[in-house]
């Protein structure tokens, strides 16, 4: 059994329910299937798929947890006990800091699944060259998500055909290198904030390029989903041969409209229930760790800087949430590297970001990460420290 091909022949991702002689990993995959191939329940009777009971989606699961934690939270208040309310509130703060990001990164992710073929995306982020990187790199550049928000971008870049090494090079240059953090972190250093958008690029660069050398070489899972178009296939011709055939009115706005929003649910379901358990765990960490803690343990030594790496592991949440903590830090220990160190190794540690790398791409992808990151980040953040 071990030796059957379940991946996915839509989205290339691993496969868990059985229909038309494949294995798809969602039910909008089979959508998506049953619609190229013009299968049709008239045409095909036996063909109907049993989806997924929606009571035992993770999604759901996660939000039922949260929600059994909000009503302990309630009888605790009617007895006084206000051990939870901390964690509640915090919840609540991360969520008005990053529900926009994420929700734009959601419809961003369903207006790529809708509209941009897979053939674009394999011209420019498939092909195993070093200039693949730099255009991930650039990509990522663009945006204007925090790290959670780009999340759902990354997956769906996969999905639609991205190499392994330039979804790593795209999410680990975007949530740092964009262009409302850049103007976030200039307003809380000053020009000393180049230094953390030259060094996210630069990391996310190297980082990328090495993860091109092991999927060569077989050590981390590669996308199964790639294909290459034509040599002479050109982006341009083919927006504007996509154009002319385009009717605008009500109901294809309303079919267009539709395409996008079950996209975006699509890409929630998957990536939304890691992005609570994140936000839960931090909000845990921020609650019940003193604050003064962050302060008296985060000198300029090395021993300060592995302190700033294992909080940042747990306590990251979004770059525009995490730069005013880590201006913080910088303020009352005058530690420019450990500011650094906080807010790229919280990108490059992050348990969300390693668990959906995890179940979206695979585990040896995502271990690699910190493996490959964490080094650098020291390296540059003792540098710091040193020289500045």
């Amino acid at each position: 059994m071990s030796g059957i091909d379940k991946t996915d022949p839509i989205c290339g991702m691993e496969g868990t329910i059985q229909a038309h002689g494949h294995y798809f990993c969602s039910g909008a995959c089979i959508k998506k299937y049953e619609q190229k191939n013009n299968i049709t329940q008239e045409k095909c009777p036996g063909c109907v798929v049993k989806q997924k009971k929606w009571y035992r989606e993770n999604l759901f699961l996660v939000v039922l947890g949260l929600a059994c934690v909000h009503v302990i939270n309630f009888v605790f208040s009617l007895y006084g006990i206000t051990v939870l309310d901390g964690l509640i509130f915090s919840f609540h703060d991360y969520i008005k800091r990053i529900w926009l990001a994420v929700i734009l990164g959601l419809f961003i992710g369903g207006i790529i699944d809708y509209f941009i073929p897979r053939e674009y995306i394999t011209k420019y982020l498939s092909r195993n060259k070093k200039s693949t990187v730099f255009y991930s790199v650039g990509f990522g550049f663009l945006m204007s998500v925090c790290s959670h928000g780009i999340l759902a971008i990354s997956i769906e870049l996969y999905k639609k055909g991205a190499s392994t090494s330039s979804v790593i090079a795209f999410l680990l240059a975007s949530p740092w290198a964009n262009f409302p953090v850049t103007i976030l972190l200039f307003s809380f250093f000053g020009i000393k904030a180049l230094f953390f958008i030259i060094s996210a690029i630069v990391i996310a660069i190297i980082t990328g390029l090495i993860y091109q050398v092991l999927e060569k070489k077989g050590m981390v899972e590669s996308n199964k989903n790639v294909f290459q178009p034509e040599q002479d296939f050109s982006i341009i011709k083919d927006i504007k041969t996509r154009m002319k055939g385009t009717r605008i009115n009500p109901e294809s706005l309303k079919i267009t409209l539709m395409g996008i929003m079950n996209g975006s649910w699509s890409l929630a379901k998957m990536v939304l229930w890691w992005i609570l358990i994140g936000m839960f765990l931090a909000s845990a960490t921020a609650t019940y760790i003193p604050k003064d803690f962050f302060i008296h343990y985060m000198g300029s030594g090395l021993s300060g800087l592995l302190v700033t790496l294992a909080l940042a592991t747990v306590i990251e949440i979004c770059s525009e949430g995490s730069a005013p903590l880590a201006f913080e830090i910088f303020r009352q220990t005058g530690a420019f590297g450990n500011s650094f160190v906080f807010l790229m190794a919280g990108v490059s540690t992050d348990y969300t970001e390693i668990g959906l790398l995890w179940s979206n791409i695979g585990r040896k992808t995502a271990l690699w990460l910190p493996v490959i990151t964490v080094p650098q980040v020291l390296i540059l953040g003792y540098l710091f420290n040193t020289l500045l």
